[in-house]
């Protein structure tokens, strides 16, 4: 399942995979389930995690209520939010997504509630904001955990009062949407340190949804490779490349994806464009998912030969730091809170270690 950010990845993935169902049971790959909740449609995945998820959606998805989607970058938060809209009420008004960890501090108020003309140096013209375009539909914050606290008071406004006001505007206006929220970081905990409102917090956690990170729901990924294959061979061009061995398939099973389905994906499509033959092979997986990464693995039995000790810890440490940084996609802030750190100190141990994220 990707947070769904901005790019073309689908981390859940939408589109009808190339087998059919039948053939997929008979070959032991899709597991036996009775039915599938109508809200997943042709959501590639049949694990117990993620029929869970959308079993939920299918119960929720008619309220008015708040939902709060959580779990790691690249799951497929923004389409479960999808899943919630389309089979609410509200199906056929608009569904607007918001990153709001992707748009500077300082303009989000202006994207989020709109500017009034001469609210501000530049704003020349009047702009409705997201929340406004919203009516009758969805609105979609994700990465909600980054959104200021200034800003949270707003939003609480929209969630209690259903109301806001332009920047710059007196005018108070309806907030007609329903909110679908979702981040991959500890909302208790932020509240806990005070970075997050607790009022909002319970506004915004009326139902949650977690979505499984793919080394929760390993059956699913044979069906995944089989649909990025099919995809990545129409967009690159690499028809002669017929599938993936099963030695490469289970090593594709067996890492633990700390990018999820988004970090799938590009595997697979960097894996077809350097295929050498008509299968993708071991040869053509990336050295981090056959097990041979550029840090070693941090082992607690010591060799009889002994060991260097300070050559070990940072190898600990540098794998630490990569992992951290790859979960949250290279966002130093939350990385360093999932290592404990603040963010001067996680920025000054990149430099000292000359640790670059890999193009």
């Amino acid at each position: 399942m990707t947070d769904f950010a901005t790019n073309a990845a689908l981390p859940l993935c939408d589109l009808t995979p190339p087998a059919s169902e039948d053939d997929r049971r008979s070959s032991g790959v899709f597991a036996t389930h009775p039915s599938r909740p109508a809200c997943m449609g042709a959501v590639i995945g049949c694990s117990a995690r993620l029929l869970e998820v959308y079993e939920i959606v299918d119960r929720v998805a008619r309220s008015e209520c708040t939902a709060l989607v959580t779990g790691e970058s690249g799951t497929g938060k923004e389409l479960v939010a999808r899943a919630i809209h389309e089979a609410s009420d509200r199906a056929r008004g608009p569904f607007v997504a918001v990153n709001c960890g992707a748009i500077p501090e300082a303009l989000l108020e202006s994207e989020l509630f709109g500017h009034a003309r001469g609210a501000f140096t530049g704003a020349v013209a009047t702009k409705q904001g997201r929340v406004a375009q919203a009516a009758g539909g969805t609105l979609f914050l994700d990465e909600v955990g980054e959104l200021p606290l200034a800003l949270q008071v707003k939003l609480l406004r929209v969630l209690q009062a259903h109301e806001f006001s332009p920047i710059g505007d007196t005018k108070v206006l309806r907030a007609d949407c329903r909110v679908v929220a979702a981040t991959n970081v500890d909302l208790e905990a932020a509240v806990a340190e005070g970075s997050f409102r607790e009022d909002l917090y319970y506004r915004l956690d009326v139902v949650r949804l977690e979505v499984p990170p793919l080394r929760e729901r390993v059956e699913d990924i044979p069906l995944l490779v089989e649909h990025f294959l099919d995809r990545a061979r129409s967009r690159v061009g690499r028809r002669d490349v017929e599938g993936i061995s099963p030695a490469a398939l289970d090593l594709l099973v067996a890492y633990g994806w700390p990018g999820n389905v988004r970090e799938l994906e590009n595997t697979i499509e960097r894996a077809l464009l350097l295929a050498r033959g008509p299968q993708i092979e071991p040869g053509d997986l990336p050295a981090r998912v056959k097990g041979l990464g550029s840090e070693q693995r941090f082992d607690t039995k010591l060799p009889e030969v002994g060991t260097d000790l300070r050559r070990a810890v940072e190898s600990f440490e540098n794998g630490l730091i990569r992992q951290a940084l790859d979960r949250t996609g290279w966002n130093k802030n939350r990385a360093a809170r999932l290592l404990g750190l603040n963010r001067t100190t996680l920025v000054e141990m990149l430099k000292r270690k000359r640790l670059l994220r890999a193009s």
